[in-house]
């Protein structure tokens, strides 16, 4: 198939990319800048410039492509220096994601994954108070609205994610493991509680099951394994072979901020992913330990 992904340019948009290619798919990427990042294998995809906030995206430009893979849904990191938050979180995923998957409808797109956050469904009390988790919900909503016969929407909610794409930085994943290797001056804990965890391989093939197999219109919650952050963030020292046993602390730790942590220090977002619907993906589980370990490998 001749599959587009949005968002391609990215680290799950990207891991995503591969993964199709890999399947013997026609992948094209997107992204805001110039082109694919260099020194990754993403430059060996086709590459389509745009920014679907902007609307540079228009029917004409989708026209073509068979599936759609959209991952790039904005969060804080998107919000541009100087705007209003929540203004540019309406604007992003309330209003120009949805307008989005209508012209990829009009293209002729036949099948659309809209890849979305956990929070909505794993944690539905967190919706009133968080405006980030707000519009991720609208997100969600909105681009399965757009689905109509000849044009299936489905929507792929995922928790924390752990992986690597090669030869991609990672402004989080680096730091961890430089961390874990003592050359950040960090001390050695982990803020209390914890959440649920997935490796980007398990999330690219629940991508590639949801294009294949999934319901139109369903939203489903992914995952993989429910962990403290102490036993997540061990993980990268285990993997760079140091000796030392992180604690659990009620305090805000530099490398995940409380921002980050919408149900807040100290508290737990834990579930068990639908056995059936799992099965119906076909994606594997138990893979964040061996995710942290190709990390480590990567920034190491």
């Amino acid at each position: 198939m001749k599959v587009l992904v949005v968002g391609g340019t990215g680290a799950l948009g990207g891991h995503a990319a591969l993964h199709l290619a890999a399947q013997g798919h026609d992948v094209t990427i997107t992204g805001r800048g110039a082109g694919a990042p260099e020194g990754t294998a993403l430059t060996t995809l086709g590459f389509l410039q745009g920014d679907y906030v902007a609307g540079d995206f228009t029917p004409d430009r989708l026209r073509g492509f068979d599936w759609m893979v959209f991952a790039a849904g904005n969060d804080p990191r998107h919000v541009p220096q100087g705007e209003d938050f929540g203004a540019w979180l309406h604007k992003a995923n309330h209003v120009a994601l949805p307008a989005f998957f209508a012209a990829a409808r009009e293209a002729g797109v036949a099948r659309a994954v809209q890849l979305g956050s956990f929070y909505p469904q794993a944690a539905p009390e967190l919706v009133a108070g968080n405006v980030y988790i707000q519009s991720r919900l609208a997100a969600c909503e909105g681009a399965r609205a757009e689905g109509a016969p000849g044009f299936d929407v489905v929507s792929v909610n995922a928790p924390f994610m752990v992986g690597t794409v090669p030869g991609l930085p990672s402004a989080i994943f680096d730091p961890y493991v430089q961390w874990a290797k003592g050359n950040i001056p960090i001390p050695f804990f982990a803020p209390t509680g914890g959440t649920n965890f997935m490796s980007f391989q398990s999330l690219s093939e629940a991508i590639e099951g949801a294009l294949l197999r999934g319901e139109p219109g369903k939203a489903y919650l992914v995952g993989d394994e429910n962990l403290t952050f102490r036993d997540y963030f061990q993980l990268f020292f285990d993997a760079v072979g140091s000796d030392v046993v992180l604690e659990a602390r009620d305090e805000e730790l530099l490398l995940l901020p409380d921002i980050a942590i919408p149900q807040g220090r100290g508290n737990t977002i834990s579930y068990e992913p639908d056995a059936g619907e799992t099965a119906l993906l076909g994606y594997r589980r138990r893979d964040v330990a061996a995710a942290v370990a190709e990390i480590a490998a990567q920034f190491g």
